[in-house]
């Protein structure tokens, strides 16, 4: 690993004199209160280390942005791992991204126990409803906040309404959708109004043998795991399943977590009969209530097909190891991603046909993140929601004597709270869990 460390301080060109120490703590911090899924994480990097600090320049922050966004797994996680890459090599990025998961995932683990052992409960179903009507407004927020600093002229708005409106009543794939914006903006850099692109940062002698270090590396951090329950366990066993599972959806998920929710589905539900389609629901709603990615979404999965077939452990343990397989392999990934291949995207940050393309994708992202707001918002209001179809056209279908008045009015006190008042996002959720705890027990 020294090699792609002393790659990574060369590339520090540009970058100010942090300590290792006091950008650990601004980690930590944000690992704890990184809410609102990849919408909200983004913007409070943005924030925090652009606006706030300025640890980094703008241009090179939306730059790793858009290179994360190519990639699959979740780009807040990566964009964290790939800043903590740029400032302190090896180390900054794997503090950065491992502090950017691990307090979500505890805290996942934890209402994951709570949710078997108690989600019947109104107190708790109440929270769970309080936070998810904060995070809606929060993600609505955020979007606003990117629209403003990606949108620098009608072509941008233009991308990300077409994809907005490809997702929502098309079902157009999120990575055809990516892609096509990438491969237009690398064709056609003209139509972009770029602002120069400013210093191209050496990648430090980065080579074949630099990335290839870091492919075997990091693939081979990534498989021992699922290897040694193989070897222990035997390859059908549970856990092995889930490391073997969670390792190809990891290689396919683009887009966000939302994107995989379909495969999730499909195959964790109908085919596996991992757990139900209304706990596949409920995970979801855990995973949007936590700081760290949505994604995590996968670890409740995780969660209750170990606890489902414990042998040879007790429920509890083969639920937590269950839990653990799952998380690794879904992150595991994106250390390798990162470490072999951002020194060489530093290299081409002057490249133009690449910088439209990137730009490009940066729309895109603000269409998919619309989108995701809608559909989330749909079934945080309606209890009963579907789509309708003719040909290709496809429209949401709601059931209008499900619409849940206390889910709109909770909701539109969040949007004062945030867009208003201007509250933080900790304060917020808090808030609106103890009055969402309060408006289900009381009724």
């Amino acid at each position: 690993m020294a090699d792609t460390g002393r790659v990574s301080r060369a590339v520090r060109n540009g970058m100010p004199d942090i300590s290792f120490g006091e950008a650990a703590k601004v980690w930590t911090m944000l690992g704890f209160t990184s809410f609102g899924g990849a919408a909200g994480q983004i913007a409070m990097m943005h924030r925090m280390l652009v606006d706030e600090r300025k640890w980094i320049e703008e241009a090179r922050f939306l730059h790793a942005l858009n290179f994360c966004t190519l990639l699959p797994g979740p780009e807040a996680q990566q964009l964290a791992t790939y800043i903590g890459w740029l400032m302190h090599g090896v180390r900054g990025g794997l503090f950065a991204g491992l502090m950017f998961v691990i307090p979500g995932a505890v805290l996942m683990l934890g209402l994951s126990f709570l949710y078997v052992y108690g989600h019947e409960l109104p107190l708790v179903a109440g929270l769970f409803f309080g936070i998810k009507t904060a995070v809606l407004a929060i993600v609505a927020h955020a979007i606003a906040r990117i629209a403003k600093r990606a949108f620098k002229s009608s072509l941008p708005v233009g991308i990300a309404v077409l994809a907005f409106l490809l997702l929502m009543f098309f079902d157009a794939p999120f990575p055809a959708v990516v892609i096509g914006a990438g491969v237009a903006g690398f064709l056609k850099p003209d139509l972009f109004k770029l602002a120069p692109a400013g210093t191209s940062y050496e990648s430090g002698g980065a080579s074949f043998r630099d990335t290839l270090f870091a492919i075997n590396v990091w693939c081979s951090a990534w498989m021992a795991p699922v290897a040694l329950l193989a070897v222990t366990l035997g390859p059908d066993h549970i856990l092995t399943s889930l490391g073997f599972f969670f390792s190809k959806l990891a290689m396919l998920s683009f887009g966000g977590a939302y994107a995989l929710l379909a495969w999730l589905a499909q195959d964790a539900v109908s085919v596996k009969g991992w757990l139900s389609a209304a706990e596949m629901a409920d995970g979801l709603g855990l995973a949007e209530t936590t700081p760290g990615p949505t994604i995590l979404v996968t670890q409740h999965v995780g969660f209750l097909a170990a606890w489902r077939a414990p042998a040879p452990f007790s429920q509890p343990v083969a639920a937590a190891l269950g839990a653990l397989i799952t998380t690794w392999c879904t992150f595991a990934p994106s250390f390798l991603w990162i470490f072999a291949g951002a020194p060489h995207m530093e290299s081409l940050r002057s490249n133009r046909r690449l910088a439209a393309a990137l730009a490009a994708i940066t729309s895109v992202v603000v269409g998919v993140m619309s989108y995701l707001a809608v559909w989330f918002g749909l079934h945080l209001l309606f209890g009963e929601s579907g789509w309708g179809a003719a040909g290709p056209l496809r429209w949401p279908t709601l059931v209008a004597s499900t619409f849940d008045g206390k889910a709109a009015i909770l909701s539109a006190f969040a949007f004062v709270l945030v867009m208003g008042l201007h509250w933080g996002l900790v304060r917020v959720v808090l808030v609106m869990a103890v009055l969402g705890a309060a408006v289900r027990y009381l009724t």
